[in-house]
């Protein structure tokens, strides 16, 4: 008997009335919606205006969640269209299976197209929302633990994952749980990207291109620990595979970009001024000098006044 280990929920769904309530789809629910919070607050930081990431969040996400649907389903395609299998629980997305390569990819055709109705760089975007998409991911892992899906090897760590459902081949027991590993690493690269961007002025891409580079380091060795039925490919996971191709892709685009378009944009938002995030008008913004000059002025105008004031009154 384990005397310390991470209890699984008895269920993931909970029914309001005729409503199911799923705890996968409130975990996607939520990181959306953080995803989102944070982007609006980098993109106004950058000049942006107030609302934007909302409105190319309503491209991105909906593309995002149809190419992570279609991934898992291509690269598990046996789970549906196997004997047996009903090929309609292929659209049942709120009963998990979204894979992140899709979502990041179709979700990033959506956004170009919503950049695109706004006159806005897709880098540039990209580079904005890159930390609240690793804290999606991150808030999103525990619809797995929801789910009690893609947990790790046998374990006897006290931080164990105690699997009590049997439902589709589960062994009911105690394994390491690879989705708070995922999550916690999430974490940490979010923090990375908003740390690495701060110091470096990343722009053009590259902190998007470093949250890349970042998650799938992560990917790679949580990955190598799950034990669910995966595509193997000279020995490793798919998945695997496919980290290790985007890692070098990541990393390639940011040695690149770094030499070809250096330092940040100094727009990315047309017609946006510094001040719109707050609510005010996008003026333009004096230096010192000008402002000096502006005060001399209003100063001598004034003596101008006095003067004629006493003029009259003589």
């Amino acid at each position: 008997m384990e005397l310390a280990y991470i209890p699984s929920p008895s269920r993931g769904v909970l029914y309001l009335g005729p409503i199911p309530l799923r705890g996968y789809a409130f975990c996607i629910i939520i990181g959306v919606f953080v995803a989102v919070w944070l982007g609006n607050k980098r993109w106004i930081a950058r000049g942006g205006r107030a609302g934007t990431v909302a409105d190319i969040a309503v491209w991105a996400v909906p593309f995002g969640l149809v190419g992570g649907r279609l991934y898992h389903v291509i690269t598990d395609y046996e789970l549906y269209f196997s004997e047996g299998r009903d090929w309609v629980d292929a659209f049942k997305v709120w009963e998990g299976g979204l894979g992140i390569w899709g979502a990041i990819s179709l979700g990033a055709v959506g956004a170009w197209i919503g950049c695109r109705h706004r006159g806005i760089t897709l880098p540039s975007y990209a580079d904005a929302v890159a930390p609240g998409i690793a804290f999606a991911q991150a808030i999103g892992r525990w619809g797995n633990w929801f789910n009690q899906e893609l947990y790790g090897r046998e374990t006897h760590v006290p931080w164990a994952l105690h699997i009590t459902s049997s439902a589709d081949g589960r062994v009911p027991g105690y394994y390491h749980p690879t989705f708070l590993y995922e999550s916690l690493w999430c974490i940490g690269v979010g923090f990375l990207v908003i740390w690495a961007d701060r110091r470096f002025q990343l722009g053009h891409g590259r902190a998007f291109a470093l949250y890349v580079a970042a998650y799938c380091v992560g990917r790679g060795w949580v990955e190598y620990m799950r034990v669910d039925d995966a595509h193997h490919i000279l020995g490793l996971r798919l998945n695997d595979w496919t980290a290790l191709i985007v890692f070098l892709l990541a990393v390639a685009y940011i040695v690149v970009s770094s030499k070809k378009r250096p330092g940040r944009e100094a727009e990315v938002e047309p017609g946006a001024g510094p001040t719109d995030g707050d609510g005010a008008s996008g003026g333009e913004i004096e230096s010192p000098a000008e402002a000096d000059v502006k005060t001399e002025a209003e100063a001598d105008s004034s003596d101008v006044k006095d003067e004629a004031e006493s003029a009259k009154k003589s």
